[in-house]
């Protein structure tokens, strides 16, 4: 059985694993995100596989990161949060420090086809998958491949605009959807309905540090867990403007089901339930179009790097 290696890099650490041919990771490394990104980050990158490689055989290597990738996986077009790194041809400066053919490809899409494969999307040829977490992310399954469009840049779901002249966006527009439905659009609903209703809010208040912007995702997840209606009417919120976008994005893309991944997810159910009940409000054609099943991720933090290690022996 042959083993590749997937490296994730996130803001704050790179996660390296070897991984099977039926996903299973063998083991891992992990180093923190060097700050100042460019040739850092590349060294950081290599010096994991090459701990890996140490131990373990494998056959190529993987990459997966946050940004804008070549569609011949071969250069990382742009980075949004990583230091220069920005049209760098990692495939070139990679097989050189490792001496093993290398892939890059985009994080949301290696998750994508890590929880396809392996995690909830099995046994499903068409799915979509949305990584909720600070912003939006996902990636595309059509008859069972990846797919990236034209320029390598498809699936960038979290910029689909939802509300005409809405919040303003880091990409510069307004209204977009992950300032809506995205782990940060919780906090601000969360801060909306304490704004509306403070008499109601003290408990929440009460398990963070006393002030509305002391919240955090974790606080409010926990406090919807105990009920707390606050808590509740923000996921509520979230999960309204998540199925809404799932509507849109359906109609287009038609997939089986809908993967929900990133760190939202850990509410579970607090945020599955009003996500379908805002896809079966808002879907075109209600009652004729087939709505497309909207499950959880089963892979976690590991879902990128199992994904990328796999597209890498592809």
């Amino acid at each position: 059985m042959t083993h590749t290696i997937g490296i994730d890099v996130g803001g704050s650490k790179v996660l390296g694993g070897v991984v099977n041919e039926s996903g299973k990771v063998l083991a891992t490394a992990k180093k923190d995100t060097p700050r100042q990104g460019g040739r850092a980050l590349t060294q950081t990158i290599a010096d994991i596989a090459l701990e890996l490689l140490s131990k373990h055989g494998a056959e190529s290597v993987g990459v997966c990161a946050a940004g804008f990738v070549s569609s011949d996986r071969r250069t990382m077009l742009a980075t949004p949060n990583i230091a220069d790194w920005n049209g760098v041809d990692l495939d070139s400066e990679l097989t050189q420090l490792i001496s093993l053919p290398v892939i890059i490809e985009n994080d949301a899409n290696a998750a994508t086809w890590g929880e396809a494969k392996f995690g909830a999307g099995q046994n499903h040829n068409h799915v979509m998958m949305l990584t909720v977490g600070t912003g939006i992310g996902g990636g595309i399954i059509v008859n069972g491949n990846l797919y990236r469009g034209a320029f390598g840049t498809a699936a960038e779901f979290g910029h689909i605009r939802v509300v005409p002249d809405g919040h303003l966006c880091g990409c510069g527009a307004r209204g977009c959807f992950e300032q809506y439905a995205s782990g940060n659009a919780l906090l601000r609903h969360a801060r909306e309905a304490i704004s509306a209703a403070p008499e109601i809010a003290r408990n929440l208040l009460s398990r963070g540090d006393g002030t509305v912007t002391g919240l955090t995702g974790q606080v409010i997840m926990e406090a919807a867990r105990d009920g707390d209606p606050v808590a509740v009417a923000a996921f509520n919120t979230t999960g309204h403007w998540l199925g809404a976008g799932i509507a849109t994005l359906s109609v287009v893309l038609d997939p089986a089901c809908v993967v929900i991944g990133g760190g939202v997810i850990d509410a579970g159910e607090i945020l599955l339930k009003p996500t379908r009940q805002g896809l079966e409000r808002t879907m075109p054609f209600a009652g004729k179009h087939p709505y497309p099943q909207i499950i959880a991720a089963k892979l976690g933090n590991q879902a990128g790097l199992v994904g990328v290690a796999d597209l890498a022996r592809l």
